[in-house]
């Protein structure tokens, strides 16, 4: 039996804010995370924070998985060890926020 619109709308309307409540408790995250590694003190068009952004997610999903995690425990392989990223390093991105 096919749902009825009515019905449709309000499972959309109710993912749509089961989806904001996960973007801003992402945001919330992310944001404390990059206070806590000193991003609020630096002055840095948004653009360009974002393109570096976009950088290291790659490299994080470029990473093997058994790597993740194992950083903080101080047993990194130096192979594993990524260089820092300078400011003001083009990441490739289109700079969009």
């Amino acid at each position: 039996m096919k749902k009825p619109s009515s019905k449709i709308r309000d499972e959309i309307a109710r993912l749509q804010e089961q989806l904001k409540l996960a973007e801003t408790r992402e945001a919330e995250r992310i944001g404390r995370i990059a206070l806590k590694a000193g991003l609020g003190d630096i002055e840095i068009d948004e653009g360009e924070l974002q393109a570096t952004f976009e950088d290291v997610t790659r490299r994080f999903r470029e990473s093997k998985p058994a790597s993740i995690g194992k950083e903080r425990g101080g047993s990194v392989i130096a192979s594993q060890q990524t260089a820092p990223i300078p400011a003001g390093a083009d990441a490739g991105g289109n700079g969009e926020a």
